[in-house]
């Protein structure tokens, strides 16, 4: 620990000890019964925990604030938690578990600044069987990875339990909605503020109407009294909120919207308790009332607000994710919100597991890299629980599920922070930032206004220092980004198209470089255009062997020659696929082999198509494929350059070759538009892992200053996009989520480009119907709209702050005025913010479809 972190220490143990607060959580401590090293602890628990992390080398947590700690009433023991190590149990709670490691995520409600935050992500220290820790400080949740030879489920429930992290466990509500406790309390709070607010108001009647000399003084004394004794609740309960957060924001050394606010009810609450005992005047009650009633309907407009743009909690309309479910019609694709326990689900090469489940059939092998970290594949027995978040690698498989789909956990796959693109330049650190140095500001003015009318108007002073205090609010510019972004997102699910968050369209504004991939992307996979070039035809069983082959991948051209063929799926064995090169497993005893030339001849074993050792025998034990002429062997590809004209798929059924696949290339609808309308504003780029042989049709399309590169792997794409950004260049990536994910990564925009809205790329930004790639242009402009709106909500809240605090320091608003203002605020920029997103969003053609249609 370095000298200046001991010296910090040190001041704020000087400091707590001075108070005669507990060195771990600052409560009071009755006498010195609990000390250690110097320090005094408030009960025996505070005293355990700091040996604990003092035995650790983790006394850092104290250096991070004074008194961080929550009070540990008793010392957890690892008993009370026996219970979760019953499997039953453990399966119900964990996110993934094998062999070696689990995950879990847990509610830690104790988690409340960011000493927390540290020390929990440093609780590896306190026990080798604990790996990574992540803390989601918003929702007071900590994802733990851990050994469970190492450390049972319970005791690592015991250990945060005596470090004061009790966890919150909620068994058997998977997928319910859990008890809304914290809206009743909200609801509860504003009852008792109009409560208050409406029966002071009643007594304070006569005094605003100058009928209190009917009444007599003794009026006076009571109604005084009895309306400290009725806002004495609304402020402690009503308002208990707001001190509360401006109390940890003080801890924290920090200075949020809270503090100034508090401070205005403090002084209201103050000066009136100083009039009624003083017998001075009546005070000002009905206004405090009132003042905390309507900043709680504020709040609670605002909260609701939040709710609205917190995608994360219900992506049942913006989460991008079917699946086909097996039923005894057939298969059919549906959204994942449609999934019921029970239910038997089909995953190809590379989908993804929406819910917990048991493999039924096919050969499983599971990548969790984005639940666990690590990638390696784990291979599973027919019988054998699979966690959701697996992706299947290899052939097709059949699972039954066993739990609802939870689509929150599901969204924080996708916001996985392997795929994470952290800025610091975005709008909302900007608007934290200013929302800091505003509220400063706020608490500056209102001091000088107050000061100022204390010559003036002494009695004017409060009034005014309070006004100042409500009236200014940041809550307008907070919620002008978010908003704006987030109807964005809503408009745009309705069209297919996905985001991974609101936060996306903000990046999509500032684009000025497109990377366009072809297979898949400008290029349609359908059947047509699709002809196999041989020495001879394709048996039906051939067909099949072929087929079933392409049937359990998603790349294009597998669901082309998928497509092009008519035959009995039949099992598949030993599924392999090669990124940018092919597919290759075992069918009724065949190996069979799909995919580049080189690459095919490779597996295969024999030289390149074209040369002698390439041509296929003819025997009766043969695949039929090749026929004779005369007696001499026929070369199957003879057609070879007329097939890599148009881009081809080779074909090698048990080591030898058999001729190949020619994909003439099929523009999409409207896609030679759609590159005219790009490139009068942005550079583009056409990437492709095919051969130059249609150089010259894409540069015609594309023009003269685009950048045209072919025979392209994926790592060839990804230092592309690498170049253009170390040249200053914002660049969108658009491909087909397969064979292009380091690409999407690495692009600040990565857009996958999809068949079918089930393929699910963790790895793009955006996932994007194939169909509405035509509105790329569009929708590229209604991002840039957005960036508009956002900055005319900021210049809005700005002129509202400007003109209420000017106001309002002149002395001409009450702060019950300015109460209502607050909210008022909020509703002017609410109401701007979506409706002029949605009008944007028409104006530039993107009119939303009634409802998301998220199955296929």
């Amino acid at each position: 620990m370095s000298e200046k972190t001991q010296d910090t220490q040190t001041t704020s143990a000087a400091a707590t000890r001075a108070a005669g607060g507990c060195f771990h959580c600052g409560e009071p401590c009755p006498d010195d019964s609990f000390a250690l090293a110097g320090r005094s602890f408030c009960c025996f628990g505070c005293q355990t925990v700091f040996s604990l992390l003092q035995e650790n080398g983790l006394e850092q947590f104290y250096a991070l604030n004074s008194a961080p700690g929550t009070r540990i009433r008793t010392v957890s023991a690892a008993a009370r938690w026996a219970f979760l190590d019953d499997p039953a149990v453990a399966e119900q709670l964990l996110d993934f578990a094998d062999q070696t490691r689990a995950r879990v995520t847990l509610h830690l409600p104790a988690i409340h600044c960011v000493a927390c935050v540290w020390l929990l992500e440093n609780l590896f220290k306190l026990h080798p069987g604990i790996g990574k820790v992540l803390v989601n400080f918003s929702r007071r949740e900590a994802a733990i990875t851990f050994a469970p030879a190492q450390i049972k489920f319970s005791e690592l429930a015991a250990l945060l339990a005596a470090i004061g992290y009790e966890p919150l466990l909620t068994l058997g509500e998977t997928g319910k909605a859990k008890p809304a406790s914290a809206a009743r309390k909200n609801w509860l709070q504003i009852g008792i503020a109009a409560f208050g607010f409406g029966n002071i108001m009643l007594m304070s009647l006569p005094f605003y109407f100058g009928l209190d000399s009917f009444n007599g003084p003794w009026f006076k004394w009571l109604a005084g009294w009895l309306s400290l004794a009725m806002t004495l609740p609304v402020v402690v309960f009503s308002a208990g909120d707001f001190w509360r957060a401006a109390w940890f924001s003080l801890r924290q050394r920090a200075i949020t919207l809270e503090v100034p606010i508090v401070m205005g009810l403090a002084a209201i609450y103050l000066t009136s308790v100083w009039q009624v005992v003083s017998h001075q005047g009546p005070g000002y009650c009905d206004s405090l009332c009132g003042l905390i009633f309507f900043l709680l309907c504020g709040r609670l407009f605002q909260k609701k607000t939040y709710d609205r743009l917190t995608f994360d909690r219900d992506y049942q309309g913006f989460f991008p994710l079917s699946v086909v479910r097996k039923t005894p019609a057939g298969e059919e694709c549906v959204a994942i919100s449609r999934l019921q326990v029970g239910d038997r689900i089909i995953l190809r090469n590379g989908e993804l597991l929406p819910a917990d489940g048991r493999l039924v059939g096919g050969e499983a092998c599971i990548d969790y890299s984005f639940v666990t970290g690590e990638s390696e594949p784990v291979a599973c027995a027919a019988g054998q629980h699979l966690y959701a978040g697996g992706r299947q690698v290899g052939g097709m498989i059949e699972v039954a599920t066993v739990k609802p789909v939870a689509q929150s956990y599901l969204a924080t796959l996708w916001n996985h922070e392997a795929f994470r693109k952290n800025r610091d330049n975005d709008l909302d650190s900007l608007t934290n930032r200013y929302s800091r140095r505003f509220t400063r500001l706020v608490i500056g003015v209102a001091l000088a206004a107050g000061v100022f009318w204390m010559f003036r108007d002494a009695g004017k002073a409060l009034k005014v220092f309070t006004s100042v205090l409500i009236v200014a609010c940041p809550c307008a510019l907070a919620l002008a980004a978010p908003l704006t972004h987030g109807t964005a997102q809503r408009i745009l699910a309705r069209l297919k198209i996905f985001l991974k968050n609101a936060l996306v369209v903000e990046r999509m504004a500032e684009v000025d470089t497109i990377v366009l991939d072809k297979t898949g992307t400008l290029t349609t996979a359908d059947a047509r255009g699709v002809q196999f070039i041989g020495s001879g035809k394709i048996s039906a069983a051939q067909a099949g062997w072929i087929g079933s082959l392409a049937r359990d991948s998603t790349h294009p051209n597998s669901v082309r020659i998928t497509k092009s063929l008519s035959f009995a799926p039949l099992p598949v064995t030993g599924f392999r696929e090669t990124p940018g090169a092919g597919i290759e497993g075992e069918v009724s005893g065949h190996k069979i082999l799909l995919g580049s030339r080189t690459w095919v001849a490779g597996r295969a074993g024999i030289a390149e198509p074209g040369s002698r050792a390439a041509c296929v025998r003819s025997s009766a034990a043969g695949t039929g494929l090749a026929a004779t002429r005369g007696g001499a062997t026929a070369n199957p590809l003879r057609a070879e350059a007329a097939g890599d004209a148009a881009g081809s798929v080779w074909v090698a059924m048990d080591g030898e070759i058999c001729g190949a696949f020619a994909l003439q290339n099929t523009l999409r609808p409207e896609v030679a538009e759609l590159i005219a309308q790009l490139g009068g504003r942005f550079e583009l780029a056409l990437l492709s892992g095919d051969n130059e042989r249609e150089a010259a049709r894409f540069q015609k399309l594309f023009g003269d200053r685009a950048v045209l590169k072919f025979n392209q792997s994926p790592a060839d794409k990804l230092n592309f996009i690498r170049e253009l950004q170390q040249r200053g260049r914002k660049v969108m990536m658009v491909g087909d989520g397969l064979n292009d994910a380091g690409a999407l990564r690495q692009a600040d925009v990565g857009v996958a480009v999809v068949e079918q809205i089930g393929v699910f790329s963790p790895a793009s930004d955006v996932i994007l119907d194939a169909a509405e790639l035509p509105r790329l242009a569009r929708v590229l402009a209604f991002s840039r709209r957005a960036a508009r709106v956002v900055r005319t909500g900021f210049v809005i809240s700005a002129l509202y702050n400007l003109a209420g605090v000017s106001i309002a320091a002149a002395g001409f608003l009450s702060p019950i005025v300015c109460a209502i203002l607050m909210p008022v605020s909020s509703v002017s920029v609410v109401i701007f913010a979506c409706g002029a997103t949605t009008w944007a969003a028409r104006r530039g053609g993107l009119r939303p479809h009634p409802e998301p249609a998220l199955a296929a």
